[in-house]
């Protein structure tokens, strides 16, 4: 009590001076902040006993009950500990394990639950440490007794009555009373009396054998416009349920007017009214059992007609996707012809101009053939020695202008010295290294045997020299 007392004194302090407290700011929102209260066990859930009470309108079972504890550790830092809930804590986009603690730092995401349809998460907090006379105007309200401090001891769950948690569907109970106007040890059993919210229910439900016949044709002519509502399944569950009860009831009471029958020992005026009140209990029961019937089919067929009324919408709705469907297909088609046409017609034109230029190309190389055969030959004609009839090796000139081999004019001197074309006397030869130059280039171009042969020849004309 005395720790507890401590913590509330603190927290007034901090409430009343400028320091800085931390807080759950919720991303997108200017209130429902959740300030985490020093020295204290901070839980969240949509409980009843939790320190901040976190609701879905659009999923109620996105948070769990008792969804996650925040803690300070002795060294004033804060962990989060996810207790086994459903949709689990995220933070900083990854999802902690269950219940272990994880240590937080200023600026850090924290999540609760999972986006839905694709829509972003709808409890998402940074944490962050503020003064609390900037954010007092943001804070969410805390539960009575949801903050409790660490060291305080958890108080038992209080036991729901089954009437709290869920509507009772048992048989009522049955009590003995007595009757003052008979002996005091006859006595017969009737239904317990309902509560006054239940019996004004049940009463505006099935008043009589006439108004229960008469409701449910009201009733019935409710959902006509062809919308279904949720609350309309809701009542014919609950119809379904108070059937079942009334046909209960009508066999208690048929049980109890087949004992009174097998009693002798009565007297036949006492045994005469029970029977007659135990008839009228029993017509009453039937003629409600007959109305709660009556109503559970008009609910039925309405169920029917809708769903009828639903497929064919579906059916209208699937037919038009079809359409639509069919539609853009055929547009896409289309599209895709006029493109083949238009790539087709590009093919043509590309094939045209290939050909023109493989014709333009043989062409070329035909004319560049001619011209090397005539250059080849003028080549053959020009650079040819008249001696050996091959084309000059080591040309040289002589005074007459005529050109030789050097080995060939060498051997031809020896016989006579004068010219083998003019005649002429030969007074002086000399080398032309221009003629050498132009065959070297010019034998490059010829074939391998052209080239072999007169590597042959330049060997051989080399050792008959030596």
């Amino acid at each position: 009590m005395d720790a507890t007392a401590a913590d509330c004194c603190a927290a007034e302090r901090d409430e009343c001076g400028d320091s800085e407290v931390l807080c759950l700011r919720r991303v997108g929102s200017s209130s429902d902040w959740l300030r985490l209260v020093e020295k204290t066990e901070i839980t969240i859930g949509r409980g009843v006993d939790v320190t901040y009470q976190l609701l879905s309108p659009t999923c109620p079972l996105m948070i769990s009950r008792l969804h996650c504890t925040f803690r300070q550790t002795e060294a004033g830092q804060w962990t989060v500990t996810d207790n086994k809930s459903l949709n689990g804590v995220w933070v900083n986009g990854s999802r902690i394990p269950a219940e272990e603690a994880c240590l937080l730092k200023l600026e850090d995401s924290i999540e609760f639950g999972v986006p839905i349809k694709g829509n972003k998460v709808e409890f998402h907090y940074v944490l962050i440490q503020q003064p609390l006379k900037d954010i007092k105007l943001f804070l969410a309200k805390r539960q009575q007794d949801g903050a409790k401090p660490a060291h305080a001891p958890k108080k038992p769950k209080r036991k729901l009555a089954v009437e709290e948690v869920e509507p009772s569907t048992s048989k009522p109970k049955l009590y003995r009373l007595s009757c003052a106007d008979k002996s005091a040890d006859k006595s017969f059993a009737k239904p317990c009396p309902l509560s006054p919210l239940k019996g004004q229910q049940r009463h505006g439900q099935t008043g009589t054998g006439e108004t229960a016949s008469s409701r449910p044709i009201q009733e019935s002519e409710g959902p006509s416009d062809g919308t279904s509502t949720p609350c309309d399944l809701d009542n014919l569950k609950m119809y379904s349920q108070n059937i079942m009860l009334l046909r209960e009831q009508v066999d208690d009471t048929q049980r109890q007017v087949a004992s009174l029958e097998g009693e002798p020992c009565q007297p036949d005026s006492l045994r005469e009214e029970q029977v007659r009140e135990l008839q009228g209990q029993l017509e009453a029961l039937r003629a409600k059992m007959h109305g709660m019937e009556t109503l559970e089919k008009s609910f039925s067929e309405t169920k029917r007609q809708l769903n009828e009324q639903k497929t064919q919408h579906q059916e209208e709705l699937l037919k038009k996707q079809l359409e639509d469907a069919l539609q853009e297909q055929k547009k896409v088609i289309d599209e895709l012809a006029l493109s083949r046409q238009g790539f087709e017609e590009i093919l043509l034109a590309k094939n045209k101009e290939l050909e023109v230029t493989k014709e333009e190309k043989e062409k070329a190389r035909a004319q560049k053939e001619e011209v090397v055969t005539q250059v080849t030959e003028v080549l053959e004609n020009e650079f040819q020695c008249i001696i050996c009839s091959e084309l000059f090796i080591k040309a040289v000139i002589l005074n007459c202008a005529h050109s030789f081999c050097s080995f060939c004019i060498k051997q031809w001197r020896k016989k006579k010295d004068e010219c083998p074309i003019c005649r002429q006397a030969i007074q002086s030869q000399t080398r032309c290294l221009a003629l050498d130059n132009c065959i070297d280039r010019m034998v490059e171009n010829l074939s391998l045997d052209m080239k072999s042969r007169r590597q042959e020849l330049i060997t051989e004309r080399k050792g008959e020299s030596n």
